[in-house]
């Protein structure tokens, strides 16, 4: 069983949504991402402090932008965005 995790958005980008898409770049390297309609659902969900039950997509999606520096994971909430600029 997969323990609980949190998920935040990285202070260390720049995101605009684009219609039902979410077009992200990152802060670090200017790798620009375009996420489609239901990556954009589970992007703007991404709020430090609901614990959801995920799907396996969904955990997979965010591991995924975890491992570009897009999102924070964490097996704690996150307490504010100054603190997860803080942990950067």
């Amino acid at each position: 069983m997969t323990p609980k995790r949190y998920v935040a958005r990285s202070s260390e980008i720049a995101a605009r949504r684009l219609g039902n898409e979410m077009m992200i770049m990152s802060g670090k390297d200017s790798t620009l991402f375009s996420l489609n309609e239901v990556a954009t659902v589970i992007w703007e969900a991404a709020d430090g402090l609901e614990l959801g039950e995920a799907l396996r997509d969904a955990e997979a999606l965010a591991e995924a932008l975890a491992g570009h520096g897009l999102l924070l994971l964490s097996d704690k909430p996150f307490q504010s965005v100054s603190a997860l600029k803080e942990q950067t």
